[in-house]
């Protein structure tokens, strides 16, 4: 769907410029284009080693493991059916670790890991738990402290103060994340009591 979105838009670009008689822009906003992308992607290298490996450093020095046992009763409320110690909490809170230093690139590995040990506690196989949905919810969500991938694309652009994002983004992403929770245990509460009539 998203290739035939991206062909479209490219499709009309061409018409369009063809249209106005300025059909040579198109190659020569297609090699800028993909100048500035191979420019920008040499520029995050840098950034996101430097993140991280600061966040290997954390891990090294045990932050990490003390901020997952500090999220460990949160996330145990958060999902009441899994089973203590099971494979799954651990890939959740590693996957909010990595949600809250900003790091998208490794939510997502985590993420679909946690979802695959949910899905081992699934009852029915086809249709998503509850718990998987409220994983879902707050991945989307993504509460965020120190938003370090927005940092390092407003770095590699220019920006001359590229972390003055965080306040904004930590509350945005707290105000959502809290909405979103709240909704998923009135949706659990309502659907509980559904079920029982």
């Amino acid at each position: 769907m998203i290739n035939a979105i991206w062909f479209l838009l490219i499709a009309c670009g061409i018409c369009y410029a063809g249209w106005q008689g300025n059909i040579e822009v198109v190659t020569s906003s297609a090699i800028s284009g993909a100048e500035a992308a191979v420019t920008l992607a040499f520029k995050l290298i840098g950034v996101m080693c430097l993140w991280l490996g600061m966040m290997k450093v954390a891990e090294a020095a045990g932050i990490v493991r003390a901020f997952s046992k500090a999220l460990s009763p949160f996330i145990c409320r958060l999902f009441p059916t899994v089973p203590k110690n099971h494979p799954a909490l651990g890939a959740i809170v590693m996957m909010m670790s990595a949600n809250m230093f900003g790091l998208g690139n490794a939510v997502t590995p985590l993420g679909i890991k946690a979802m695959q040990e949910l899905q081992k506690l699934n009852p029915h196989k086809k249709t998503a738990s509850a718990d998987m949905c409220t994983l879902l919810a707050i991945c989307t969500t993504g509460f965020t402290i120190v938003p370090a991938t927005i940092i390092a694309i407003r770095s590699a652009a220019g920006s001359e103060s590229p972390a003055e994002i965080v306040g904004i983004t930590l509350l945005v992403s707290l105000t959502a994340t809290v909405s979103t929770l709240t909704i998923d245990r009135l949706i659990r509460l309502f659907g509980q009591s559904g079920s029982r009539r």
